[in-house]
């Protein structure tokens, strides 16, 4: 029986290859994915400027910046993820543990394929980190846009903040189908309102093109070699979110994710950046000093700011909105990939598999979000901390680019070096400048991913050890049916005994056996195996074998996106001794209580961790969908 959950979308249509659908879905992609880094012109530019390691006004600086940001979003989002990434899909999926499955399968012999698995582990970890400032730093920044229509609203701020970012953690447990219909159409007002706004300064100062040249980013260094670097951790701020357009291909598809970025997303956020930098140049040297406090805002003239401050508030609620279903989404990924404990999932839609809510999930990131909010004050504070995730999980990305490169798609080393070494030359660059922050908020995400590598390794280790000891001492099947059935008294009716592994006799059935002496006329042993891909043809989806004796051995295989509902796949049944009727069927579950072992198979407290994990995981009985009154729970002891 493997631990596994709900699916966090549902695959991708065939209507993917018709120009219609295409379109339609890059139109949606507009409104759920590019949020994140659609929200970055807010903060990213006026960050490299007036950040912890402020910059000269002039000329040389902001053309420098522009042009480094220009090349970053080609480089890191445009060529790295949409471009080489979005082709590494797992049966049409994304994402740092899919991209690790579809690595594993290919490299399962290799004695390093460990290793792969715990970078995509840690990318993984680190994604909560981002989570969770992602609503804090974009909701803020959105939300300080008033101190430049007034400056007494300074003071509500915070509160504004608060009120916003609670009444969103709220509001997920109903479902976000109905507000998800009118994101696609708010997005693209606000990024057409970018673009136009951006456009309008390059108008008047039309000299900031010349940052499309890469010369001016390498001009930059060799003014300011150490300045520069530094501004590199700021600068990351503008590709915010990359990660995030390969993890939602699977809703998507390839195709409209790379129409909807280079069709209109790209081009609207480099005509806002161009245009903060225009600003800039074009401004006397005081008045651009104040407008570099929060460029984006004073973009517009005076009579708009305000309106733009409530677009800017909608989209950062919209981004935020985006980045807690994606938190829900990995979570279910990586509880079916046997890295997370069972965890109770709510579908909110009886359509839509993709809408689903974790609340133990919710609830935590509800708290960090208004620690993080409380503790830092402001978005420019925020910033420190934010990089180090993405540019963490970024460069892990890279990593496993180069095994993926070399390892599955078979490419000659001599070719896959180059673009690896560009790649960590360029990502490496972007992680070291932000480890500079550590000291200044750049912890927090450390500490958050750490925890999370620590809780994910701990939970699988755990399971791992948990499934050798008890298969040690598993007696095969064929044996005790044999020896069974003349021991017991046959009662009518079904029982299925759910097993974590399709080898010996569950501990539930030898208990049964042992203290009931009864046996169900037909006693069925159920293992749910997991696959490493999304998702499972149905034709496949159902193992049988008939053991004699009325003992059969069954089999229901999923993806790690689907839903694991047991009785939905026994209706699937045709064979197995006849049709399951729920009315005549108990269903026996193992309870497992850990005892101290004096080999232990890992430190002590991380044996205690595991126990803990173990005890608060949610009841395998709404996990697997069971009846309520069709199922009885027998304990065993385990050493591990």
């Amino acid at each position: 029986m493997n631990d596994t959950a709900a699916p966090a979308h549902q695959p991708p249509s065939a209507g993917h290859s018709h120009s219609a659908s295409k379109g339609a879905l890059a139109v949606g992609a507009i409104g759920i994915v590019f949020g994140d880094i659609g929200t970055s012109p807010l903060y990213a530019f006026r960050e490299t400027f007036a950040g912890s390691n402020p910059l000269a006004l002039d000329n040389a600086h902001v053309l420098g910046v522009v042009s480094l940001i220009f090349w970053s979003m080609t480089l890191v989002v445009s060529i790295q993820y949409v471009t080489i990434l979005m082709r590494a899909d797992n049966k049409g999926q994304g994402g740092s543990l899919a991209l690790v499955a579809l690595i594993s399968r290919s490299i399962s012999t290799s004695k390093h394929a460990w290793i792969a698995v715990l970078l995509g582990v840690f990318a993984t970890s680190l994604f909560y980190g981002d989570s969770m400032i992602t609503p804090a730093i974009s909701v803020l920044s959105a939300v300080e846009g008033l101190t430049v229509v007034d400056d007494r609203f300074e003071r509500f701020v915070i509160p504004i903040a608060l009120v916003l970012l609670v009444f969103l953690f709220v509001i997920q447990k109903r479902g976000t189908a109905k507000v998800g219909a009118l994101f696609a159409p708010v997005m693209i007002v606000y990024f057409c309102v970018l673009a136009a706004l951006g456009t309008w300064q390059i108008i008047q100062t039309p000299e900031v093109l010349w940052a499309l040249n890469p010369w001016y980013a390498v001009n930059f260094f060799v003014l300011d070699g150490w300045l520069a670097f530094l501004a590199l951790g700021s600068v990351v701020l503008a590709v915010t979110g990359s990660e995030a357009l390969y993890s939602d291909m699977g809703h998507f598809g390839r195709g409209p994710m790379r129409l909807s970025w280079f069709g209109f997303v790209m081009p609207c956020l480099l005509l806002n950046y161009f245009g903060q930098g225009a600003m800039i140049i074009g401004l006397p040297a005081e008045q651009a000093a104040q407008a570099i406090q929060n460029p984006f805002f004073f973009l517009a003239s005076d009579e708009w700011r305000l309106p733009l401050v409530l677009l800017a508030t909608v989209a950062t609620f919209i981004a935020s909105q985006a980045v807690i279903s994606g938190a829900f989404s990995i979570t279910h990924q990586a509880v079916q990939m046997g890295y997370i404990p069972r965890l109770n999932i709510r579908h909110t839609s009886e359509t839509e598999g993709g809408q689903i809510y974790i609340p133990v999930i919710n609830w935590a990131l509800m708290v960090a979000v208004i620690v993080l909010v409380l503790t830092f004050q402001n978005s420019s504070n925020l910033a420190a901390a934010y990089g180090i995730a993405v540019t963490g999980a970024v460069t892990i990305d890279t990593l496993l680019m180069a095994v993926l490169l070399v390892g599955v798609w078979k490419w000659r080393w001599w070719y896959a070096a180059p673009v690896v070494l560009l790649f960590l030359i360029v990502d490496g660059a972007y992680f070291a400048a932000n480890l500079i922050k550590v000291p200044d908020g750049g912890w927090f995400p450390l500490v958050v991913g750490l925890v999370a590598f620590t809780l994910l390794t701990t939970w699988a280790r755990g399971r791992k050890l948990m499934r050798e000891r008890m298969s040690e001492s598993a007696l095969p099947l064929e044996i005790f049916a044999k020896s069974a059935k003349n021991s017991a008294v046959r009662v009518p009716g079904t029982a299925i005994f759910m097993a974590s592994s399709t080898a010996g006799v569950p501990s539930a059935l030898l208990h049964n056996i042992k203290h009931n002496k009864v046996l169900h006329e037909r006693v069925v042993i159920l293992t749910i195996s997991i696959a490493d891909v999304p998702y499972v043809d149905p034709e496949a989806r159902c193992e049988m074998s008939d053991l004699g004796d009325g003992f059969y051995r069954a089999v229901l295989n999923y993806g790690f996106m689907e839903e694991t509902d047991v009785p939905l796949g026994l209706k699937q049944m045709e064979r197995c001794g006849g049709e399951f009727n729920m009315m005549h069927t108990s269903f026996f579950l193992s309870r497992q209580t850990l005892l101290p072992s004096e080999k232990p198979g890992m430190p002590i407290w991380r044996e205690k961790i595991f126990a803990w994990l173990l005890r608060n995981s949610a009841s395998a009985m709404d996990f697997f969908k069971l009846p309520t009154n069709r199922v009885v729970e027998l304990g065993s002891q385990v050493e591990i």
